[in-house]
């Protein structure tokens, strides 16, 4: 192979590797969570880009054990739901 070959080759490579890149730097998570990074991995539900808990359409079930009896914050410095959620929890 010439070496004007090669180097057109070497080019097509390198486009190729560019254009794959974006494929390469980010999975799932990132694109779909915009909310707090803090939230356990345990939390892979993405409600309005923030991490929840699966299971989170029953907090009372779900989240006490973590963000408190009443879901007003946990005694670790989980936040309260109501920050987010308003007064939408009895």
């Amino acid at each position: 192979m010439g070496k004007e070959a090669s180097q057109r080759v070497g080019w097509i490579m390198f486009a190729v590797a560019v254009a794959l890149m974006p494929l390469g730097c980010s999975d799932d998570d990132d694109d779909e969570f915009t909310g707090p990074s803090n939230a356990p991995v345990s939390h892979t539900v993405s409600q309005d880009g923030v991490r929840h808990l699966p299971g989170l359409n029953d907090p009372e079930a779900n989240c006490v054990a973590c963000h408190g009896a009443d879901l007003r914050g946990g005694a670790n410095g989980e936040p309260s739901c109501f920050t987010c959620h308003g007064q939408k929890w009895p």
